[in-house]
């Protein structure tokens, strides 16, 4: 359904450039003709130019190809990514868990399995094992909250989910990686 979408709005856009004002004849897609009829003398301006292209310019280029490409990869990589980023905001954002609350066991198997084995450092993360996964302050940003490991000789370590789903993207969809984390992880998205 979303690609006969795409198809057509790349069509529309490109069936844009089939009727230019005269400030645009300077483009390349376009070739000036005029009505052989009209009375009008070589060296008199047309009162409209009327540019038209060829069929072969309806036809998708590889930049157009490329573009509707990366947009069904990017919605795939959204669609595999969505549960556990829902999840985890819900985690970090609502009222389910206090600070320095233990996940449910749930919820704890999720992010152990989803998201910190991704992390670019999980095995320093993990450490000596796994105790539980706990939601607390961050001690440098008391203003945010986030998941901590709590390894089996008691101590803890914070993690970012964000980097984990960094990692798994970069995992998962190598070719588009790059891009979907550059448009995708701005500051306040994801």
């Amino acid at each position: 359904m979303a690609t006969p979408l795409l198809m057509r709005q790349v069509l529309l856009r490109r069936l844009r450039f089939t009727v230019a004002a005269p400030h645009r004849l300077w483009c390349n897609a376009a070739t000036p003709t005029t009505n052989p009829s009209s009375s009008e003398h070589i060296n008199e301006k047309p009162s409209s130019a009327i540019t038209t292209t060829t069929t072969s310019n309806f036809l998708l280029t590889s930049k157009d190809l490329d573009y509707s490409k990366w947009k069904l990869e990017e919605d795939e990589i959204l669609r595999d990514d969505e549960p556990i980023v829902v999840l985890t905001k819900d985690i970090l954002h609502s009222s389910r868990y206090m600070d320095g609350e233990q996940l449910s066991v749930e919820d704890e198997k999720a992010i152990v399995q989803k998201l910190l084995p991704y992390h670019p450092h999980s095995e320093d993360k993990i450490g000596c094992g796994i105790y539980s996964i706990m939601v607390d302050r961050h001690h440098q940003f008391q203003h945010s909250r986030c998941l901590f490991v709590v390894r089996t000789n008691g101590s803890c370590i914070d993690f970012s989910y964000r980097k984990c789903l960094q990692g798994y993207i970069r995992d998962k969809y190598p070719s588009h990686a790059e891009r979907f984390i550059r448009e995708h992880f701005k500051r306040g998205s994801i």
